[in-house]
């Protein structure tokens, strides 16, 4: 399956975005991918919300919802992209949903690792997911979701890869600072070749967040890339064949030593 990664600034305003969204969709399908990745915050970013977050999450994710399946169906692709869930409480969920490329939805994840980190406290708006990994098929691979800070978390992609997961899907929100992009395109890479699985991966671009959006193979070479573009596209083939052939000489999932480890 060819692959894209979109990368963009969203704003505080989900129309606003999904227009952006569509439009780098249509770019994806016509350079022949069968899926597009977009960030965490793709809905909306709540830095730039006006009023009151929990409202807008409220009044928004639904819409958001229907939107996504509208441009699947539409341009037959399917599309994984982050938003604000309600949870039924002032502080939302950080959700992944995975859209086919017929517009059905076919999985959601529920951040689990919130950035209380560098001196940010994501808890204090957001709900956190509890064991919600699971590994979807889309067009013949299997990929499994985490989001943003579960990229620093070994076991959640080891889980996924020892659950089936031929892709890791990785959107986020990467907030810049000293030494930040070598720490996302360390753990990218790690993250592939320790479980020999593709990782994908979007990323905002903003005053405050990264980009730098790849693909990465199974062993950790990246296969295609963005770095600081507002408004882009990388798209890449991502092949069982490649896991099967990284794996034929580092089979580090079967050598594992359950038996000491669990």
């Amino acid at each position: 399956m060819r692959i894209s990664v979109g990368q963009f600034r969203p704003t505080g305003v989900a129309a606003e975005n999904v227009a952006t969204m569509e439009r780098l969709a249509r770019q994806a399908r016509d350079d022949g991918a069968g899926l597009i990745l977009f960030p965490e915050e793709s809905m909306f970013t709540v830095r730039h919300v006006a009023g009151s977050f929990a409202e807008a999450v409220d009044a928004g994710w639904s819409s958001f919802v229907r939107d996504l399946t509208r441009i699947a169906a539409d341009l037959q692709i399917a599309i994984v992209a982050g938003g604000y869930e309600p949870s039924g409480t002032d502080r939302p969920f950080n959700t992944l949903i995975a859209v086919d490329a017929t517009g059905r939805i076919v999985d959601t994840y529920r951040k689990m690792h919130l950035y209380d980190a560098f001196k940010h406290k994501e808890s204090d708006r957001i709900t956190p997911g509890v064991r919600d990994l699971s590994v979807v098929e889309i067009g013949g691979l299997r990929f499994g979701m985490m989001t943003c800070y579960d990229l620093r978390f070994p076991e959640v992609a080891r889980a996924l890869a020892v659950g089936g997961a031929d892709v890791l899907l990785v959107p986020a929100a990467w907030f810049a600072g000293d030494h930040k992009v070598d720490h996302w395109q360390t753990l990218l890479k790690a993250r592939a070749v320790e479980n020999t699985v593709w990782v994908v991966a979007a990323d905002t671009r903003s005053d405050t967040t990264i980009g730098h959006s790849a693909i990465v193979d199974p062993l950790a070479i990246p296969v295609a890339s963005l770095a600081e573009e507002g408004e882009a596209i990388a798209t890449a083939d991502v092949t069982r064949e490649r896991i099967d052939e990284v794996r034929s000489f580092l089979p580090v999932l079967a050598n594992r030593r359950t038996d000491i480890l669990g």
